[in-house]
């Protein structure tokens, strides 16, 4: 009643059978691809984009669980048809399969339905987890995790990002068909570094300083960028809130009174088209307040991984909370990365942090003190952002070895 995003979840589930009859309609074989919200899409999207480039008999079906994952991406031009997920009851399973009939199923990292899972086996669908990593907390490996055990025998074939997941599994018994492959985010970052789109506002802004990128940022890292930024004058913020609802936006401005703040929407609402494609073609006006302004507050979707090229730095939200967002975004462009003190689940964190291309911290001092670090001396900055980007085209990979045992090539 009073959680938006539920109100969203509702909405999307009302008549949603009923939907995938009307629309799903087609000869061609179909491929399901589930993911639970935005950050397993990105996952899942190269594997979409090898089919449709490889094998383009096969028509894309895309469901999601989470309405910020819908939301976000229900208009992808690379599915045939996007959907939510419909609750994971047997009728519901039963129904959804009877109609839409797809020849491979792939699930994306955590997602695991007991009624999907069983009825796609009971029909021998080809069935796929793909960059799941597996934790030792999980139920699977608990003495009373026997029901969800269960169902990792449903999968044709799960992919793993890592030698502990193999190793988790092959103590609960399944072996002959875990593959080590590694995670497809990296392909789906790497690819980002060669098409993303380029903003001149955002590259003047930043132009001859030591600029930070933040992204995903939530209210207690802004409160600890806006404590310690004003410690460092040459140095400007690009921030891309989590969230950016009018409130949540007002908030973020808020925490930097005292900063020169503009926001990425008013500048396009002034400035729109004529601000031409590159600096040279911006309007004075426009020049002047890009150079005098030291934070520039994102309030759009959409573009975030495009813009990280414009940093020195990168500051990852969501440490201090339930856990930190994409930190491989920012990682392919060759900054190093910054992060609270929540990020054990997250392999690639672990990694960079152990290498020296990250660094999490959990209070203003420890932020202060990277920050001078970096900021004072380049040959560091150089060192950590090549160890960065050196991580991430390491990891490479994942997408090629996954489909060549799919279609079998």
């Amino acid at each position: 009643m009073f959680n938006p995003k539920a109100r969203l979840f509702n909405r999307g589930q009302k008549g949603l059978l009923e939907s995938i009859r009307s629309c799903v309609k087609t000869e061609s074989p179909i491929i399901w691809v589930h993911c639970s919200s935005v950050g397993e899409f990105e996952q899942a999207r190269p594997i979409i984009e090898w089919y449709k480039r490889e094998r383009s008999r096969y028509r894309i079906l895309l469901t999601f669980f989470s309405p910020s994952g819908y939301e976000l991406r229900k208009n992808y031009n690379l599915a045939d048809w996007v959907f939510y997920l419909p609750i994971d009851t047997t009728s519901n399973a039963r129904a959804f399969l009877d109609h839409v009939k797809p020849v491979k199923a792939i699930f994306i990292k955590y997602e695991f339905w007991y009624n999907y899972l069983h009825e796609l086996n009971a029909r021998n669908i080809e069935t796929y987890i793909v960059a799941a990593i597996f934790r030792p907390s999980q139920m699977f490996f608990k003495s009373y995790g026997g029901f969800f055990r269960k169902m990792l025998c449903n999968y044709t074939t799960l992919f793993v990002q890592d030698n502990q997941s193999a190793s988790l599994l092959k103590g609960i018994g399944i072996t002959e068909n875990v593959r080590i492959c590694g995670d497809t985010r990296f392909d789906r970052v790497y690819q980002i570094t060669h098409s993303s789109a380029s903003f001149p506002y955002i590259e003047l802004f930043a132009k001859d300083h030591f600029t930070m990128v933040a992204g995903s940022s939530w209210a207690p890292d802004e409160e600890i960028m806006a404590k310690v930024l004003k410690n460092f004058p040459r140095t400007k913020l690009v921030i891309a809130p989590h969230e950016i609802g009018k409130e949540r936006i007002e908030s973020v401005v808020k925490c930097f009174e005292g900063y020169k703040v503009i926001r990425f929407s008013e500048i396009n609402a002034k400035y729109g088209e004529s601000a031409g494609k590159d600096i040279s073609t911006l309007p004075d006006s426009l020049k002047r307040l890009l150079q005098e302004s030291n934070v520039l507050v994102i309030d759009c979707i959409g573009i975030l991984s495009s813009i990280y090229k414009y940093g020195k730095i990168a500051y990852i939200g969501g440490g201090f909370g339930v856990g930190i967002h994409n930190i491989l975004e920012a990682a392919t462009y060759g900054l190093p990365v910054v992060f609270g003190p929540n990020y054990m689940k997250f392999k690639e964190a672990v990694d960079l942090l152990e290498l020296g291309g990250a660094k999490s911290i959990k209070n203003a001092t420890e932020f202060y003190s990277f920050i001078s670090t970096l900021s004072n001396v380049p040959s560091e900055l150089q060192k950590r952002g090549e160890i960065s980007s050196g991580y991430v085209r390491q990891n490479l990979g994942a997408t090629e070895k996954i489909v060549s045992v799919m279609e079998k090539v």
